[in-house]
């Protein structure tokens, strides 16, 4: 029997239009959105942030490594082939309801230190997917000021060009997720053309000037002693690229878009990881080549014209103004949708942990309303940090290297539990090398970390007051009972009589005296058959349950047990079921707690218990309107 109640929509009003979609129950959300899409297209959609890395990763390695700028790519490359891609394979595989590899680390820290953990992930995975929000909508900005055809009055409006870009974006899934999809296919298909051609005219242009070569080959000879210290300073650099592995995580928030079952959703969101990283290291290695051969250094500093936009650079200096500017238009587009996978991983995975927790509103099921907050912090974002893509970097590669982090140390303790020792050396060889990538990075660029830092406090800070306002709501979806206690309800007539009892030695003198109490201080007769209910609480910490309902005679009396998050919520649940299922007003005995009501009002948040006649009785005020239909609560 369903119990608690969900927000309806009033039709053709504004809150309609904002609800349409909302998800409330469990098995609706792991199934994901009722319009599936072939992984294919999935796959453009959660690319158009990790290809349009392209606009910028050239540059941001030639400036982080010089002339090593190939080499260090090749190992950003091989991390990402032999350490990102294998672990989030296996994440798919064992997550596969979109919860990612917070959902796998949930399971390892129990009740609220648990939740605590989550949120403090939720809160990187918000500076991830936020951050490359305004992160891409700016440098799309940056591409568009700066080709050579663009109109003096848009100069130096960096910032109100972005906040118009984000509004696009959030416009666009207002629309519809599929609308979405939609945009994402042929944009990644034009963008990845075009790239191919720039690519290879570069390519092109090196092996018909092999001095270019011979010379990039001869100042690595001067400048570096040895190809041990090459290989040396590549790692070290290396982790300054780390903005060129996103995408993963979100690839795997995802996951209910995918078309098919269970099964066939993970075999396509592994072809759609694979896919993407193979594609995209394949234009990282040459596309790194090349420009770090054509380019002359100084124009990748800042104020050059290579600076941010490498490729570009190439495209109008090759191929013309004219396909320069069909390029940067396929560029800015690309990065202005590259926070569509963004939008997309929030979506996505804020509705499958804080809405189970009772930390945010019910709304947060559905789409749009989500939409409108997400967007109006990137408003605040882009105008705090000025439209600045280099300020905000940091925060983005903290974030992304954090989830990735999480993700390898989730599949290592996965492997290890299932007794796979060879998988757990390899996987706890890959942490290891992201943890000194995400050390490396946090020392280099610490405003990462306070920005995360920043995103953690609010999500924990909003949850908590969330969880404490919603806490009286019912709480429970469903009520099942075992055979026995079956029996005892069928049993009942007339009014039903409900002895409320925290259980202590559960003897024969505790059940008396309690019945006892119960006949001197509410004069309720010796003859009037009753039922004992006893509420524990394992964790506090959930907040909707089913209530599995166990019937046990005990001393000659007749007793319901029952688990649940919280005493007073569980007891209600329990009444209403009872009025509904022998259609009589049931009556619940209480005595009086006794201590500080504000103490008890915390032990009650935390532990699920504190003073439970009062607040039994107002969750009932709320689930029932009705005080006629309302079950009744004697406290004496």
């Amino acid at each position: 029997m369903v119990l608690a109640k969900r927000p309806v929509a009033t039709e053709g009003t504004l809150r309609s239009w904002l609800l349409e979609g909302l998800q409330t129950d469990r098995k609706q959300i792991e199934h994901g959105p009722h319009v599936k899409h072939s992984w294919w297209r999935v796959m453009c959609l959660t690319g158009v942030d990790y290809f349009s890395t392209l606009g910028y990763q050239p540059g941001i390695a030639v400036l982080a490594a010089g002339l090593l700028s190939p080499l260090a790519t090749l190992f950003l490359v091989a991390l990402t082939l032999l350490g990102a891609l294998p672990v989030y394979r296996r994440v798919a595989a064992e997550s596969p309801y979109g919860q990612g590899s917070i959902a796998m680390l949930e399971k390892l820290a129990p009740q609220w230190w648990g939740k605590f953990f989550v949120l403090a992930l939720l809160g990187f995975a918000a500076t991830d997917f936020v951050i490359t929000m305004t992160l891409s909508a700016a440098d799309a900005t940056a591409h568009l000021l700066e080709n050579p055809f663009m109109p003096d009055f848009l100069a130096g409006q960096r910032v109100i060009v972005t906040l118009v870009l984000l509004a696009a974006l959030g416009g666009v899934f207002l629309m519809g997720f599929t609308e979405a999809i939609a945009i994402a296919v042929p944009l990644v298909f034009v963008y990845l053309g075009l790239n191919a051609v720039v690519v290879g005219t570069g390519i092109v242009h090196v092996l018909q000037a092999p001095r270019l070569v011979w010379d990039w080959e001869s100042a690595l000879s001067v400048s570096y002693s040895s190809p041990l210290a090459m290989i040396g300073l590549s790692l070290l650099v290396m982790p300054k690229l780390a903005l060129g592995m996103s995408g993963f995580e979100t690839g795997v928030a995802v996951m209910p878009v995918i078309k098919g079952g269970i099964g066939e959703r993970i075999v396509g969101a592994r072809r759609m990881l694979t896919t993407a990283a193979l594609i995209m290291s394949v234009f990282l290695i040459f596309s790194s080549f090349v420009t770090t051969v054509l380019i002359p250094h100084q124009e990748f500093a800042e104020g050059g014209k290579a600076n941010g936009r490498a490729l570009a650079y190439l495209a109008h200096g090759y191929l013309g103004n004219w396909f320069g500017t069909v390029y940067d238009i396929s560029t800015i587009a690309i990065l202005w949708f590259a926070g569509a996978s963004a939008m997309a991983g929030l979506i996505n995975l804020v509705p499958r942990y804080l809405p189970r927790y009772g930390m945010a509103p019910e709304w947060t099921g559905a789409v749009r309303p989500l939409v409108l907050v997400f967007s109006v912090i990137a408003f605040a974002i882009t105008i705090i940090f000025d439209a600045d893509v280099d300020a905000q970097g940091g925060a983005y590669a903290t974030g992304v290297l954090v989830l990735m982090l999480s993700a390898a140390v989730a599949v290592t303790l996965s492997a290890r539990t299932k007794r796979q020792h060879a998988a757990t050396a390899g996987f706890g060889v890959i942490s290891a090398v992201l943890a000194y990538t995400l050390i490396d990075n946090v020392f280099e660029r610490p405003d990462g970390v306070k920005i995360a830092s920043f995103f953690i406090a609010a999500i924990v800070s909003l949850s908590v007051i969330s969880r404490a306002t919603r806490s009286t709501e019912l709480r429970v979806t469903e009520v099942h009972l075992d055979p026995l206690a079956e029996e005892f309800v069928n049993e009942a007539c007339g009014d039903i009589h409900v002895i409320a009892n925290e259980p202590h030695r559960r003897d024969q003198a505790e059940y008396n005296d309690k019945l006892r109490e119960t006949w001197i201080t509410h004069r309720l007769r010796s003859n009037e058959p009753v039922l004992f209910v006893e509420v524990t609480v394992p964790d506090a910490s959930e907040f909707e349950t089913e209530l599995h309902v166990q019937g046990e005679e005990r001393y000659g009396h007749k007793i319901l047990k029952i688990e649940s998050s919280a005493v007073p919520n569980a007891l209600a649940a329990l009444l209403l079921y009872l009025r509904d299922r022998t259609g009589g007003i049931p009556h619940i005995y209480f005595h009086w707690t006794e201590g500080n009501p504000v103490v008890a009002m915390l032990r009650y948040l935390v532990f699920g218990g504190g003073d439970v006649p009062p607040l039994t009785r107002e969750v009932l005020r709320k689930a029932e309107p009705d005080p006629v239909r309302r079950p009744r609560v004697h406290v004496g």
